[in-house]
């Protein structure tokens, strides 16, 4: 780019000078902005306000404008001396999110066991402690995971692209301005998932299932080809998007760096938990293309990660998927049975108001007599336990029984294809219909706000209270489960002389035909799992708690997004146990067993130790960090589910207790607005009709609430 220091013609200050002049002028505009901070300060509504305001709104105006008048002499003066300003190489973003990771930083160093240096924190307040520094940091990563997508985060900006395209979005024009005038961000995501899928207008069909349920071979038989892996391990750490394309090919997106082409065989390298363990890859989105009969343009099949997995980040990532998909096909294993992760599956499909399809997978496995039987037996527990009357079809992928499957699609997924634009638009009229009642709950908090006596403010500032230290208690639990797992691998030693005294004086020990070996490793196997229950008894309490709060919250406010009975202690699920099974273990009876339990157990023990005493403590080692790893995804889902009720019940508890009007509006402005959104409703259907073509055809599927 060359020098900044432009030569001047004939005599003139030298490179020094003019250097020096230019960080003069470089400082006095530093202390300008300090200037114009303070006017900013001064109007700031920061609870902690460094500025009195003491200026006049004329005096206010004639400093910004003397401001103006030196910045732009600062200007003519450099250029009179051929020094050119340089350009600003830090972004704006990027300096923000910098400075957002320091104040992640400067909260997590108020954690209670972080202010131990301070003194002792007194017991009852460490759990609202820890819940204020995880609500400051949830806020911080959200703001940051903002502004981490650029540009195609400005949701006007994308609004206008969508009108000058022809779309009709009165309603989500005016559910943006209030949202935005109002400041109400918790319905951001929501809105701009909306607006994902009005540009990519794609009808979206996600498989979701247990790990293992036969996701993967389901979409490789539909796609003609088996182009997605499958296996008895964890895989898909992220949600694989499978569309029509003229050739076979691959794009994957990454969080750090540039999206990347592949070929098809590559898939696994970024997909199964093998290769991209963790998805340490840190890939956001895959999608593979290919020109199968059975894929047809615009309409996209999705392979979720599996629900159970150990993978911390694959559930994770399929819960945070369900409500943008258009049709959610839930895979129930025929060898397994109805699990409570299929029916929360279904019922969050339910409450973002998408339809469900429920198949019965490896249906190979029953016998022809006994295939509808256990299909109308979960069709039945599914409309008892949700209340969801859903058909239950049966498939398989084996050879010999495919016509299940093709008979499936045949009559329930090519329709479809016909029914693009009808379906995509009742899926968005749906997920609009649910925003707008939402953000009129905002609206309607904002005029309660002054109905309210000072006794409901107090009630309000305590049921925030209860929320962060429901927070808290999450945060603390997680924490002594981790400690329970950190300590678990040195305790092999321990077990192994346990086990032994329990096989001692077991009756079964005295029985000549029982084999010790076996009953020594179940008996081990018995123990570990005693160990660990303790996890499992942190868990449902802190579950518990943070679940009674929210009700309790959810009724105080009127809110009708409250959670479920059991919604939060559901994520309590299969947790992992100690295989021992391959252990090989020969023990026998010592004819000093004859002198009491105390010397059979002492054999039994030495035994064991000389015969497999560094395969048990690695199985252990093995086991303890399978358990944390479940522990931590399991406290990353019961804390994403809190958080999805508890932020907005933060929000309006806000707009509840404050004594002005948001944004300095008028009580008349905000009933208008309220007005405005009550008056769009019936324009919901109406303008995305204008957006897509539609043909009359009824919406897919029947799911109706009992």
């Amino acid at each position: 780019m060359g020098s900044i220091f432009d030569e001047p013609e004939g005599e003139g200050l030298n490179s020094a000078q003019r250097r020096h002049l230019l960080t003069t002028c470089q400082y006095a505009d530093k202390l300008l902005s300090e200037i114009e901070a303070v006017l900013v300060a001064s109007k700031s509504k920061s609870p902690f306000p460094k500025f009195r305001p003491d200026l006049s709104p004329a005096q206010v105006k004639m400093v910004e404008d003397y401001v103006a008048r030196m910045r732009a002499q600062l200007t003519r003066i450099l250029d009179g001396q051929g020094v050119r300003i340089p350009e600003a190489k830090i972004g704006s973003a990027h300096s923000i999110r910098v400075t957002l990771g320091f104040v992640d930083i400067a909260f997590d160093e108020c954690r209670a066991k972080n202010m131990e240096g301070y003194g002792t924190v007194p017991p009852e307040t460490v759990p609202e402690l820890n819940g204020l520094v995880d609500e400051m940091n949830g806020l911080v990563a959200r703001l940051d995971a903002y502004l981490a997508q650029g540009e195609s985060a400005d949701i006007g900006e994308r609004l206008k692209r969508l009108e000058a395209g022809g779309s009709d979005i009165r309603v989500l024009k005016t559910i943006e301005r209030i949202v935005a005038r109002y400041g109400l961000v918790e319905f951001r995501p929501a809105l701009a998932t909306i607006i994902d899928r009005l540009e990519i207008d794609n009808f979206e069909i996600a498989v979701f299932g247990r790990v293992s349920s036969g996701k993967s071979s389901l979409l490789n038989h539909i796609a003609g080809q088996d182009v997605l892996p499958v296996g008895v391990n964890p895989i898909t750490a992220v949600p694989t998007r499978l569309v029509y394309g003229d050739s076979p090919s691959g794009t994957v997106w990454f969080a750090d760096r540039k999206p990347q082409q592949f070929a098809v065989e590559r898939l696994a390298e970024f997909v199964t938990e093998q290769r991209n363990p963790g998805n340490m890859q840190h890939v956001t989105r895959i999608v593979v293309a290919l020109p199968s009969s059975n894929l047809r343009q615009g309409i996209v099949y999705v392979d979720t990660p599996g629900l159970g997995s150990l993978a911390t980040s694959g559930a994770a990532e399929t819960k945070a998927y369900l409500p943008r998909c258009d049709l959610g096909v839930v895979l129930i294993d025929a060898g397994s049975t109805l699990t409570q992760d299929d029916l929360g599956t279904i019922q969050t499909l339910y409450d973002a108001g998408i339809p469900a399809s429920v198949l019965l997978s490896k249906a190979d496995l029953l016998e022809p007599a006994d295939r509808e039987r256990v299909a109308r037996y979960i069709a039945e527990h599914i409309s008892s336990d949700l209340g969801l009357q859903l058909p239950v079809h049966l498939v398989s992928v084996k050879t010999g029984y495919t016509d299940l499957l093709d008979k499936w699609v045949e009559e329930q997924i090519l329709p479809l294809y016909d029914r693009h634009g009808e379906l995509t638009r009742q899926s968005l009229s749906r997920k609009i219909g649910a925003l707008r009642v939402g953000v009129q709950a905002a609206m309607r908090a904002h005029l309660r706000r002054a109905e309210h006596a000072e006794k409901d403010s107090n009630a309000y500032r305590q049921m925030e209270t209860e929320l962060r230290r429901a927070s808290g208690e999450i945060a603390q639990a997680r924490t002594e489960c981790i400690e329970v797992t950190d300590l678990l691998h040195s305790r092999a030693a321990a077990l192994i002389s346990r086990a032994a005294q329990a096989v001692a004086q077991s009756p079964e020990s005295a029985v000549s035909q029982t084999p010790l070996g076996s009953l020594l490793k179940t008996k081990l196997e018995s123990l570990v799992a005693d160990e660990s229950r303790v996890i499992a008894e942190k868990i449902k309490s802190a579950a518990d708690y943070a679940e009674t709060v929210l009700v309790k919250a959810a009724d105080s406010l009127g809110m009708e997004n409250g959670p479920d009975q059991n919604e939060l202690t559901a994520v309590l699920q299969d947790m992992p146990r100690v295989d021992l099974e391959n252990l090989k273990l020969k023990i026998t009876r010592s004819p000093l067993a004859a002198l009491g339990s105390g010397w059979a157990a002492r054999s039994f023990e030495k035994q064991a130790r000389s015969q497999a005493g560094r395969e048990i403590g690695d199985a252990i080692l093995t086991h303890a960090r399978i358990v944390q790893s479940w522990v931590r995804k399991t406290f990353t889902e019961l804390q994403e589910r809190f958080d999805s009720y508890a932020d907005a019940y933060r929000a309006q508890l806000d707009r509840l207790t404050k004594t002005s009007s948001p944004a300095g509006e008028t009580e008349e402005i905000l009933k208008q607005d309220l007005a405005d959104l009550e008056g769009i409703a019936g324009q919901i259907t109406e303008g995305l009709s204008r957006r897509i073509e539609t043909d009359g055809v009824p919406a897919y599927g029947r799911m109706v609430r009992g």
